[in-house]
């Protein structure tokens, strides 16, 4: 019994560092060829992606405005924090040009997504995302923020969750730049 423990828990801590080992790589791994490093000053690729309102919403679509795209998953739970900073800085600076965009990467259902964005009280455009745009923005694994400036350039991409204040000087500089 004992023995047989002890092989459970040497399995699991070895598939444990295999996924740790998978995600890094997914992290560090280089766009393939056409793919875009997505890097700051330069413009944002754009995108056409369905909305959870069956609407096409492009990124071209909101030039002028500043915009905080946040690729997110369902199963990562700081998303759910984010999330509900994402909605007070809507809030707050949508009046002052700013666009928060929440594009979903985790393949769940539409059903699902929209329940969980409802859940959490947001009411900025959820887009269903699709592989080649995140590809074309670097992302493999969410959730990853990409802020863009008014003029279509990118300001600032980060990989990881942030605290709030992190977010608010980001969504600042966005709107700022020039």
């Amino acid at each position: 019994m004992k023995r047989a423990l002890i092989v459970v828990m040497v399995i699991a801590l070895a598939g444990t560092l295999l996924l740790i080992v998978k995600l890094r790589s997914l992290h560090t791994r280089k766009p393939s060829v056409g793919q875009s490093m997505c890097v700051r000053g330069q413009t944002a690729p754009d995108f056409a992606l369905p909305s959870l309102d069956g609407k096409t919403v492009r990124l071209s679509d909101f030039h002028g405005k500043a915009v905080l795209i946040h690729f997110w998953s369902t199963h990562w739970l700081p998303c759910k924090v984010e999330m509900q900073w994402f909605e007070q800085m809507q809030n707050q600076y949508g009046p002052k040009g700013l666009q928060v965009l929440g594009i979903a990467m985790d393949g769940a259902g539409k059903k699902d997504i929209a329940e969980f964005a409802s859940n959490l009280g947001v009411d900025y455009p959820i887009l269903l995302g699709q592989e080649s745009v995140g590809d074309s923005y670097g992302v493999r694994v969410p959730p990853v923020i990409v802020y863009v400036a008014r003029d279509g350039k990118i300001v600032e991409k980060v990989f990881e969750a942030k605290g709030h204040d992190e977010i608010e000087e980001s969504v600042r500089k966005a709107l700022s730049w020039r």
